[in-house]
């Protein structure tokens, strides 16, 4: 058996990386396939350009065969005093020992049948693409198992190697506790192919809500709570995710003051975050007379000074 040079075949430079080894076959495989190719010869060089892909796109195999053509040239070269010829086909000038060598080789990856012996196998079937697509989710469905209707294209070839798309719609449960940026992998739901299909990721992404911002697993919703409810106190309803609860203002509640509602965060695999209801000041927006005069009068009795530290 002849040495074949398997970066010939695939017309990539030997320090070519896995990306362009990959684009390199599958160029060649749809020119070359049985089914639709008119070249001459084509299913002995798709048989071919599959082997060389076999080993080359296998980091453990590609090393060993590296090694070998190493070999291969360094004879070639002291037997002919230049550089070691190669034919279109990808057949390296002869040397027994390496043509031995290389034989030993392919038995080794193939088995006694060779190349054609191992794929009759199907263990070099062809995976489907997989499939990303993003899944906008609702705080308030995070709290439980959520079912969701999910539609999506998926790519697929026929027999003649045409690719088309076709539209799926799927169910798809989303566990309780999922977070922004969590994938949930659908096994064998992407794009057709050979052997397995490809798989699909759902990406979550959490909807920005109106009121509550999320950090981590906890809540936080700002209150805006009149200049006499934060001096005085006061009792208010105040919304979460499962419902409204009253919450007690204390007394002399400064802007910014976080007050902690325990459990009612989002859920997560072992335990619920919490919410922080954030305490915002906020002053009436006008003022008739009769209010004007009650603030002034407020103002002389208070004796208060919001600046006070600055002098010290």
């Amino acid at each position: 058996m002849k040495f074949v040079d398997y970066y010939r075949v695939l017309g990539i430079s030997p320090d070519a990386d896995d990306k362009a080894v990959k684009l390199a076959y599958k160029k060649l495989a749809r020119k070359y396939h049985p089914d639709v190719s008119k070249e001459p010869q084509a299913e002995e060089k798709f048989k071919q350009i599959a082997e060389a892909y076999d080993v080359i796109h296998n980091k453990k195999e590609r090393a060993e065969y590296d090694a070998l053509r190493k070999n291969q040239q360094n004879r070639s070269y002291q037997q002919h005093s230049g550089p070691a010829g190669t034919s279109q086909s990808g057949y390296q000038q002869s040397d027994p020992q390496t043509d031995e060598e290389f034989a030993d080789f392919i038995k080794s990856m193939f088995g006694e049948g060779g190349f054609k012996h191992r794929r009759s196998t199907g263990s070099r079937a062809e995976k489907g693409q997989d499939v990303e697509i993003e899944l906008p989710i609702f705080l308030e469905e995070t709290l439980v198992d959520t079912v969701k209707p999910v539609e999506f294209m998926v790519p697929q070839q026929d027999s003649r190697g045409r690719v088309s798309e076709i539209k799926r719609s799927l169910k798809v449960k989303v566990p309780a506790g999922s977070i922004n940026g969590e994938r949930i992998r659908l096994k064998g739901q992407g794009g057709l192919g050979k052997g397995k299909n490809g798989d699909v990721y759902l990406q979550i992404r959490l909807v920005p809500h109106p009121l509550f911002d999320v950090e981590g697993h906890d809540l936080n919703i700002v209150v805006p709570l009149a200049p006499w409810e934060a001096a005085l106190g006061a009792k208010i309803n105040l919304p979460t995710l499962t419902g409204k609860i009253q919450l007690t203002i204390p007394p002399n509640s400064q802007s910014g003051k976080r007050l902690r509602i325990k459990g009612k965060g989002l859920v997560s695999k072992k335990t619920t975050g919490d919410l922080f209801a954030v305490i915002k000041i906020v002053n009436p927006t006008s003022n008739d007379d009769a209010s004007k005069k009650l603030w002034q009068q407020l103002a002389k009795k208070a004796h208060f000074d919001p600046r006070s530290y600055w002098s010290k």
